[in-house]
């Protein structure tokens, strides 16, 4: 093949993967929609026309069709008889389908995942300019409720589904502590999931989470006493530095937001200081490769775009900044941990798409 015909194939399977990129995201959006506007949860109830939909939704008859007729045609709802007239054809959300979207527990719950990009990305895209061109960071709460929300969502089945087991199986030795009783403190800790999964499993716990996000706060709070665990975890606002208890916690964890601060060895120090002794630190996190390639695999891709457009702009948003991303690999872990002053970091054998597991020893 000459150079000639291999710059044209080139260009022909990049403009075709652009142009599908661009589908998806579009659909993307429209999912958005019927998350926000409650589409898919009028459609849980029975199957609508498209006057029926905008009724129990409360939105236009028009626009509502057309997006029927959108969701349909990409796959996502049915319909009995697309050569009905417009106004008789009924459509409907397969069960399936409404898990992905709608069942928070369900380990195919991904819908946080479209809410994410279309709801938190698409408004802070003029402060990512401004950032790439000042060096700038964007403070977490610019991104707004849809980011809290879709960080949360994305999370939330992983911990109440499969948490307790990873404990129980990776960390024996915790799991019998905590089985008997003690303290576990969940740094950045968000809206509280991994904290309710701990105290759902471990009755005889009491478990501190600590955020800086007062927002997020508010919402740890709502969720563990909508699931019946205020009594035993308590939600602060504050940095686990100012914790009141050093050297009383049996486990400490940072889940899936180490990568994310700006001075992660300081918050490695001083999670170590909260230790009792013998107790370790669980850090999850990204599971990226142990060393840059290119190109990656999917879940590379999508990590490494969501350090673009979120997690490294957050992390530089304060000064002096790391400025990890989200593809911090083991060998950085390990690095922040000595600087931190562990004494030893171990590779869990978790299985798990996105994330890895760690424990640093005090």
């Amino acid at each position: 093949m000459n150079p000639e015909q291999e710059r044209e194939n080139a260009a022909r399977g990049f403009a075709i993967r652009l142009f599908t990129s661009a589908v998806a995201a579009q659909e993307l959006f429209t999912c958005y929609l019927g998350l926000k506007l409650g589409l898919y949860d009028a459609l849980t109830d029975a199957p609508a026309t498209s006057a029926d939909l905008a009724e129990r939704a409360d939105t236009d008859e028009r626009y509502t069709r057309e997006w029927l007729e959108q969701q349909t045609a990409a796959g996502i709802l049915t319909v009995d008889d697309a050569g009905r007239p417009a106004a008789e054809r009924l459509y409907s959300l397969p069960p399936g389908h409404a898990e992905v979207l709608l069942a928070p527990d369900s380990p195919y719950m991904v819908a946080p995942i479209a809410v994410l990009p279309m709801g938190a990305t698409g408004p802070v895209l003029p402060d990512l300019l401004t950032a790439f061109r000042t060096g700038a960071g964007i403070p977490y709460t610019t991104y707004g409720e849809d980011s809290r929300d879709g960080h949360a969502g994305s999370n939330r089945a992983l911990f109440t589904r499969n948490l307790a087991d990873w404990v129980r199986t990776a960390l024996p030795d915790v799991h019998n502590r905590l089985l008997v009783g003690g303290r576990v403190a969940d740094v950045g800790c968000g809206a509280g999931w991994s904290s309710i999964a701990l105290a759902t499993a471990y009755p005889d716990i009491q478990v501190d989470g600590y955020d800086l996000d007062e927002q997020s706060v508010a919402d740890a709070r709502r969720h563990a006493k909508e699931h019946g665990v205020a009594d035993r975890v308590d939600f602060q606002v504050r940095d686990c530095a100012d914790s009141p208890r050093p050297g009383r916690y049996q486990l400490v964890c940072i889940f899936d937001a180490l990568h994310d601060m700006a001075r992660p060895v300081d918050v490695l120090r001083s999670c170590r200081s909260l230790l009792a002794p013998g107790a370790p630190l669980l850090v999850m996190d990204a599971k990226v490769a142990e060393r840059f390639t290119a190109p990656a695999g999917e879940v590379e891709r999508f990590l490494y775009a969501a350090s673009v457009l979120h997690c490294l702009p957050v992390g530089r948003s304060q000064e002096p900044s790391a400025a990890t991303g989200t593809a911090m690999r083991p060998a950085t872990v390990t690095a922040y941990a000595r600087e931190a002053g562990f004494s030893g970091t171990q590779v869990l054998p978790v299985e798990d798409m996105y994330h890895r597991f760690y424990r640093l020893a005090g």
